[in-house]
């Protein structure tokens, strides 16, 4: 931390744990530090850690302490704890480390200094390109109908069922399991947590990875050896950096599961834990009581290279989470009725905060979801503050039992932790957002659309309007004197009775909506206590289990349930789409004639997407997608026609009659078995994947060197220019003399059009490099893929086909080289230009810059030789990213614009920089035609000036190790 700073004299050993230290921030403040909201007390605690004087000043804390009369009016400086990349915005940031060292060595000094200032973590997770899949129908034994009328046999979810035939080629069978003689030498059953299918669907035998995912990964592999082994070298030869190998998880989920700290300790330092990431799912972390949100490649390298980022100190929207949820109401149904309050609240671009005694209702998976769907709503962030509940998950996910006690006793002593209790003092909010939980309650959807939702409390008197309704998109058209029709059936030797709003099919999903686990697993507990109290299915009623993946048998397999559900008919079929898309295999012959003599309205009820009339099965007309506990309920109800508070489901031992509430699972019952059954074993299989590698990443040979070997014919890996003039001693801001406009822009030019993303065109210029490397256009890969390659991505900058040029009267990505009259590809007129030796500028209109941010957006045009950009507005974090690699961001005065000055763009350019810059100083600029007219610079602070006098923070910090 900065040495001298002037908050000094509040570091303080931490009670219990003498040799503990911290900055204990809630004594500078006083009663003002307690009414903050948390996520601010994160940031003044940042601002007060690292106040240097210069990159973060006292001014800075203290806009932050009185951020209830600053909030919108000042910027602010945040250093967060860590940074969170992957591969294709991280490699360019390595790249960039490695270069320089390189030019670091060139100018004297020791390239061994220069490694990122911030902890970084990169994870390898968006290389992998779909080359082999398949797809099958797993509702095995008999897929997709035909003239078996068979129930499927009953297989043990843990044993598995021998037969004659082997596995491997039949129908529907994904994995080469092997089965019949194989099977009775397969040992015990060794569950493993995996995105793949982890046991045949037919046989539940384990089975090896499937043989597309084998496939991908090679391809993965040899497509990517080169930023593979690059990524390797820099993780042994960089400190502060850590890889995430390849095969081992997504981003924001390893960010979730595995890098977060809570509280960070450094040398016996704490401070909290905050992070910033090029991933737009970062802000899961908030869920854990982790500050943190995505930003651009140019904001993460900076904060790299030990420089603060900085933000607008933003409102914070309380939301103040109240009463109790109702019984029957899912973590889903609570998450996305405060996703969709949220949505009408209007806190777009503000930090949402969470308090209220509801907030503990809420497990750590509830919160991270809801963290996670910011972009839902708009908010910059929803912060959960860390409490008990968070805690408890911390526990499980195998934290280490001494660093839990220093957490909670750091945690508490700086006030960053949450209590339920009365008399803790909630802070003040921009605004506060009231939400009842006890408002959220269940729906069910259909019985033909699935925007058509039904409240469950209201199912009984809504299937009876659709009885009464015309035939239409709810209506069946059934006259009243029928309505009550009973149509006796014989089953398996038994009498049974059908009558509208039977249910004959129930199918337990867990796909897209009801992938969270404690859905499934309220199903698999409501199962259990059914079971144990006598109730049962019917039999005629086709009932299925189909998980999302191998890892949902896994914990529905671990926490015990999965025979329960078996038990009540409810088996696993296979691991793919089934019900939704109508491969429910036929109803017994019976029971379809009793339907259709009867004219039955029979019912389906699934955990699905897709629910239109007739889709499960042609007599099926009424289709209801519900949670996966309210499928089995309303299967063993065997009707939708029941008021659940009223009437019992069935009858039970000794004829004692059953209601949902008496089975239904507590969201504490659902909680501990999530976290002692799922969440453990998810973070041990996890860790134990961090520890070991993967086979192909451990064997990956990489260079030793301090410096990378850059090898000049790769196409994927290239030591970029950015330090070619790297000095000791800055020099004054060189004048832009005579430069012409290498691009006439409009409005709203995005970084879209700016920066090169997604395929390499065949036509363009970075295509035409890489053919005259030798490579077909089967190997161009894409531009996020070849981001390390500074040659590739400024031959795609302003590529974008949409790019609308004044100079050329339409869209394509092409100008005009004004010496020569020539017109040529943007990369070859910038070209041209560097060889004579002429400055670029570019001229564009209002808001330059939108969209998400990317860091070749500036560097692009910086290495085609932009000097500066004259714009009439543009959008601030862009603006930042010019400043941060050396372009000058030049704004027209209000109202002026190049119509009003009667400029062509076809003049010559002349702009004289001051020795001395100031924030926000006018400067003049001469065009060739004699024209002169002022312009602002738009250098907001000190820090700004200094970074563009260096020729941007890359060469700014480069220098601190000469």
């Amino acid at each position: 931390f900065p040495p001298g700073s002037p908050y000094q004299p509040v570091i303080e050993a931490l009670g219990n744990y003498p040799q503990k230290k911290f900055y204990n921030v809630s004594k500078l403040g006083g009663a003002k530090y307690a009414t903050l909201p948390y996520s601010i007390r994160v940031l003044f605690e940042s601002s007060v850690r690292n106040c240097d004087g210069f990159l973060v000043k006292e001014t800075d804390a203290m806009n932050i302490l009185d951020w209830k009369t600053k909030q919108n009016d000042v910027e602010v400086p945040f250093c967060p704890a860590r940074v969170v990349l992957q591969d294709f915005t991280g490699i360019p940031a390595m790249v960039d480390f490695a270069a320089m060292r390189e030019a670091v060595r060139n100018a004297g000094g020791d390239p061994v200094r220069v490694n990122p200032a911030c902890p970084t973590d990169l994870t390898v997770d968006h290389s992998l390109q779909i080359d082999f899949s398949k797809c099958a129908i797993q509702n095995a034994p008999n897929p997709g109908g035909g003239d078996s009328q068979k129930p499927m046999a009953k297989l043990s979810p843990l044993k598995a069922q021998p037969r004659k035939l082997p596995c491997r080629g039949q129908t529907g069978c994904r994995g080469p399991c092997s089965a019949g003689e194989s099977s009775r030498n397969s040992g015990q059953f060794s569950a493993q947590i995996e995105n793949t299918p982890i046991l045949c669907p037919f046989h539940l035998q384990p089975v090896p990875e499937p043989e597309t995912v084998l496939k991908n990964q090679e391809m993965e592999f040899g497509r990517n050896r080169e930023r593979l082994q690059f990524f390797k070298w820099s993780s042994k030869v960089f400190k502060n950096i850590s890889v995430i190998p390849p095969e081992t998880g997504m981003a924001h989920q390893v960010n979730l599961e595995y890098l977060s700290r809570v509280v960070f300790e450094v040398k016996d330092f704490l401070y909290p834990d905050s992070v910033v990431g090029t991933d737009s799912h970062t802000t899961m972390v908030n869920g854990l009581g982790i500050l943190g949100w995505g930003v651009g490649g140019i904001e993460t390298e900076a904060v790299m290279l030990g420089m603060p980022i900085t933000l607008t100190l933003p409102e914070v929207v309380g939301c103040e989470l109240t009463g109790t949820a109702s019984p029957l109401a899912t973590s889903i149904d609570i998450v996305l009725s405060i996703t969709k309050h949220l949505r009408q609240a209007d806190v777009a671009g503000k930090f949402v905060e969470f308090f209220g005694n509801g907030v503990s209702q809420l497990s750590v998976a509830d919160r991270t979801t809801i963290a996670n769907m910011c972009p839902e709503y708009g908010a910059s962030l929803s912060f959960f503050p860390v409490d008990n509940v968070t805690l408890k998950h911390l526990k499980h996910t195998g934290f280490d039992k001494a660093k839990l006690e220093v957490m909670e006793a750091y945690l508490k002593a700086v006030k960053l932790f949450r209590s339920d209790e009365s008399s803790s003092r909630e802070p003040e909010y921009s605004q506060v957002v009231q939400i009842s939980l006890s408002s959220i309650i269940p729906y069910v959807s259909g019985p033909k659309r699935s925007q058509d939702r039904v409240a469950v409390n209201n199912m009984k008197s809504d299937f009876q309007a659709c009885l009464n309704e015309k035939s239409g998109v709810k209506g069946f058209q059934i006259a009243v004197e029928k309505q009550n029709d009973i149509v006796p059936v014989q089953y398996e030797g038994n009498e049974y009775k059908l009558s509208h709003g039977c249910i004959v099919i129930a199918a337990v999903i867990s796909c897209t909506n009801n992938c969270n686990p404690s859905v499934m697993l309220a199903a698999g507990l409501l199962a259990k206590k059914a079971v144990e109290a006598g109730l049962v299915v019917k039999p005629y009623i086709r009932t299925s289990l189909s998980p999302g993946s191998g890892m949902v048998t896994h914990y529905l397999s671990s926490s015990g349930v999965l025979p329960y559900l078996s038990k009540l008919g409810f088996e696993v079929v296979g691991y793919g789409c089934s019900t939704c898309v109508g491969n429910t295999a036929p109803l017994p012959e019976a029971i379809r004639n009793a339907i259709k003599q009867g004219d039955i309205i029979a019912c389906g009820v699934l955990s699905g997407t897709k629910n239109f009339e007739g889709r499960l099965c042609d007599c099926v007309r009424a289709n209801y997608l519900a949670s996966p506990p309210l499928v089995v309920a309303y299967a063993i109800a065997g009707t939708v026609r029941i008021d659940f508070e009223t009437e019992p489901l069935g009858t039970g031992f000794n004829g004692k009659n059953i209601y949902l509430r008496d089975i239904w699972p507590t969201r504490k019952e659902l909680h501990t078995v999530e976290e002692e059954c799922v969440i453990s074993s998810m973070f041990k299989e996890l860790k134990e994947k961090m520890e070991k590698g993967n086979k192909r990443w451990n064997l990956l040979e990489t260079p030793e060197s301090t410096l990378f070997p850059w090898d000049l014919k790769s196409t994927y890996i290239r030591c970029p220019s950015f330090f070619d003039k790297l000095a000791k001693e800055p020099v004054s801001p060189q004048p832009i003399e005579n430069a012409h406009v290498l691009l006439y822009l409009g409005d709203s030019v995005t970084t879209d059009h700016i920066s090169p993303a997604g395929s390499i065109a065949r036509s363009s210029a970075a295509a035409k490099y890489l053919t005259n490397k030798g490579l077909t256009p089967r190997e161009f890969n894409s531009y996020g893929a070849r981001r390390g390659n500074d040659a590739v991505m400024t031959r795609g900058t302003f590529a974008n086909i949409k790019l609308l040029n004044k100079f050329i009267g339409k869209p394509a990505p092409k100008t005009i080289h004004f010496p020569s009259g020539q017109t040529l590809d943007v990369f070859e007129a910038a070209e041209l230009y560097q060889k004579e030796g002429i400055p670029v500028i570019i001229l564009a209109g209002k808001k330059y810059g939108l969209g998400s941010s990317r860091d070749w957006a500036a560097k692009g045009p910086f290495l085609l030789g932009v000097k500066a950009v004259l714009a009439e507005s543009y959008e601030k974090v862009h603006k930042s990213q010019l400043i941060g690699i050396g372009i000058a961001p030049l704004q027209f005065l209000p109202g002026e614009n190049p119509s009003t000055l009667g400029l062509t763009g076809r003049e010559q350019f002349s702009i004289l920089f001051p020795p001395e810059l100031s924030p926000g100083m006018t400067l003049d600029i001469k065009t060739s035609t004699g024209k002169v007219f002022s312009v602002i610079a738009l250098f907001e602070n000190d820090m700004e000036i200094t970074l563009y006098k260096y020729g941007g923070s890359l060469n700014f910090v480069a220098r601190r190790f000469l």
